[in-house]
């Protein structure tokens, strides 16, 4: 008979293990929705998304390059980009990156690009 005894204790402290568990749980979800509300009260009070600038207002990087590259017939490689804009290479690769995955762009030849009509 003992062991009936010692087995249903072992059940009554698993029991109070998953209350606890799920207050735990509980606890934890509230203070996730909590913090996610106050992260986007911080962005929102921070103006932090992006938008496009108005006409005649600031041209992004991206934006400047892509005047560039519209312009020409023939194309322009990263060389000439860097050129005329000031940027790193880096900096016009991540954009050329960007544009030819939104489709703004093509690859004529390796590293010599045009705008899409």
């Amino acid at each position: 008979m003992t062991i009936t005894k010692d087995l249903q204790a072992i059940s009554k402290e698993l029991k109070k293990l998953v209350k606890q568990t799920e207050k735990l749980a509980d606890a934890l979800g509230k203070a996730e929705k909590t913090q996610t509300k106050s992260v986007k009260t911080m962005t929102k009070a921070k103006g932090v998304t992006k938008k496009a600038p108005a006409k005649g207002g600031k041209k992004t990087d991206t934006d400047k390059v892509l005047t560039i590259i519209n312009r020409s017939k023939k194309g322009v490689d990263t060389a000439a980009l860097m050129k005329k804009t000031g940027f790193g290479l880096k900096k016009i690769r991540n954009i050329l990156h960007r544009t030819y995955k939104q489709g703004k762009i093509t690859r004529v030849e390796k590293g010599i690009y045009v705008g899409v009509k």
